[in-house]
């Protein structure tokens, strides 16, 4: 079984046109849709973080699947037909030293990401969820419907 952390999707229901003055830079799009992953989490009994973090890409949001703490990262862009993308993948809480070692690639099990997808795949506010393969990532290649492989 292969897990994909990478994911890919749309949605015009948040912000992607007005700037904030806490923005770490202008197009730093993704506060609400972090904020309201964390509400869906807390919803289906999921320990989340009370707060997203900045990225200077985007923002993050902490989160307890099973025994392990997971980030799940997200930041936006323009797609296809002027549709807007978000953009994000889960990663294991590692701290610093786990980082610099490349654990946070490493041991995401099955529910870590399917809490995410679940919650996704089923609102009304996103379409076209496609997750993807590390290597498949960057060039958008192989995106399947669900992020859990046989």
């Amino acid at each position: 079984m292969t897990v994909l952390r990478n994911v890919i999707f749309r949605s015009d229901a948040f912000n992607t046109t007005e700037s904030k003055d806490y923005f770490i830079n202008e197009c730093c799009f993704g506060d609400d849709v972090a904020r309201w992953l964390i509400e869906q989490l807390r919803a289906r009994g999921v320990h989340a973080e009370s707060e997203p973090g900045q990225e200077d890409f985007g923002w993050y949001l902490t989160y307890r699947a099973g025994d392990t703490d997971y980030d799940f990262i997200i930041g936006s862009r323009r797609g296809d037909n002027d549709k807007h993308e978000w953009l994000g993948w889960v990663e294991r809480s590692a701290g610093l030293f786990g980082s610099l070692i490349g654990a946070r690639k490493r041991g995401i099990k099955p529910e870590g990401v399917e809490v995410i997808h679940a919650i996704l795949s089923s609102s009304p506010k996103i379409s076209d969820v496609r997750w993807f393969r590390n290597e498949d990532f960057d060039r958008e290649e192989n995106g399947q419907t669900t992020p859990i492989v046989a």
